[in-house]
């Protein structure tokens, strides 16, 4: 069983759209039994919040439902629980490093780490931008989703 955890800032637009992708290419691909799936934020803010509606619509009208997921902060014991502890961006990553238990640092990656034909290395926050912003980082988050099920196939399964 390989776990895999996606994090951003709130937990209610990238890394559940990240969720969903992932677990929709994860189901796609008839790994649902071998890979379990979940996503974070670094702060509290909205803990226990669905996410963000513009995030839901933009993933539903990609066959992606986000509705059941719900906002949680990230912990130190993730990287106990998780083979990969994903952070969208560098801050996410920076703020997930510095809870980090010593010897689980190989377990922290950025996502567009998985995707280096995107030519970026953090997916953007949409949060504060119009809703084109949230289909670009569907994008991105679907090329990054490939990317890491290769790595997790290689490596693991």
């Amino acid at each position: 069983m390989v776990n895999v955890l996606f994090v951003c800032l709130g937990n209610i637009c990238r890394s559940p759209t990240a969720e969903g992708v992932f677990r929709h290419l994860v189901e796609a691909e008839g790994l649902s039994d071998s890979i379990i799936i979940d996503s974070a934020g670094t702060g509290a803010w909205h803990v226990g919040s669905p996410p963000d509606s513009r995030a839901q619509q933009a993933a539903k009208q990609r066959g992606i439902d986000l509705s059941s997921q719900r906002a949680r902060k990230a912990i130190s014991a993730d990287f106990e629980r998780f083979d990969y502890v994903i952070g969208m961006d560098s801050q996410n990553r920076s703020d997930l490093s510095a809870m980090c238990p010593r010897g689980f640092e190989q377990r922290l990656h950025l996502f567009l780490d998985f995707a280096p034909h995107v030519g970026k290395i953090e997916v953007p926050d949409p949060y504060y931008g119009g809703d084109g912003g949230f289909d670009r980082v569907l994008d991105m988050i679907e090329q990054a989703s490939q990317g890491l099920l290769d790595d997790i196939r290689t490596k693991h399964l």
